[in-house]
């Protein structure tokens, strides 16, 4: 009897037995178990890069805050929630935003008490003159007109202030609600280092989402850009 152990091999046409040689059949459930975690790991990563973006984002450069109280009537309301640009923490004197300027509205944290944030308006600089009387203030002698002011929060035409100059390296700050704020008349002036950040943008509530004003004063020479903190 004739044994054969192997079977010639013949090709028929085009088509020959070597072709696909490196094809090799898969287990369709495996792979699709393989490729559902390798994309689940993605996910978890691109997911933990944005929280970490984010968290960067927010402890450098915006952050936001929320209004408590009345001192900055009328136009911050208690409650509302703003958008702080820090840019001007690290005093980057390169773009608008990077600085402090005149009617900027600030947020910084109490002199007597930094456990606590206030926010404010930027009145004058360091080396400038502040006096207030018969309800009008006045920066280096000439008439700060604030056209953000309302007659109903200045009812007792706040109290006077005699000419003082503010010292190196602080600002003085005043709320636009004369009559009910506590600032720089009362505890005097706000060390630059405590100065974290601008409000710029309101997202809550509703009704008043969008850019926060600034205080625009075109009687009064801006004052001088410097690196405050060079000098220390």
């Amino acid at each position: 009897m004739a044994l054969f152990s192997s079977k010639d091999q013949y090709d028929f046409g085009p088509i020959s037995s070597a072709d696909d040689a490196g094809v090799e059949a898969r287990d369709l459930r495996k792979e699709s178990s393989r490729h559902f975690w390798w994309e689940t790991l993605r996910l978890v990563r691109d997911v933990f890069l944005i929280i970490v973006t984010f968290i960067l984002f927010g402890v450098f450069f915006v952050q936001p805050v929320v209004v408590d109280g009345s001192s900055m009537l009328p136009q911050l309301h208690d409650g509302e929630r703003l958008l702080v640009n820090k840019f001007i923490y690290y005093d980057v004197k390169s773009v608008s935003f990077g600085h402090l300027e005149r009617g900027d509205i600030v947020v910084f944290w109490y002199p007597e008490d930094p456990s606590k944030s206030y926010v404010k308006r930027l009145i004058a600089f360091p080396g400038e003159t502040v006096e207030i009387r018969d309800g009008k203030v006045y920066v280096n002698d000439v008439e700060l007109i604030e056209p953000y002011i309302r007659a109903e929060y200045n009812n007792s035409r706040f109290r006077p202030f005699p000419r003082t100059e503010v010292k190196n390296h602080t600002y003085f700050v005043m709320g636009d609600n004369r009559d009910n704020s506590a600032d720089s008349r009362t505890w005097g002036f706000v060390p630059e280092k405590y100065v974290y950040g601008r409000a710029f943008f309101r997202y809550w509530k509703p009704q008043n989402i969008g850019v926060i004003e600034h205080g625009e004063y075109p009687e009064m020479p801006p004052p001088p850009i410097t690196d405050m903190r060079a000098e220390e």
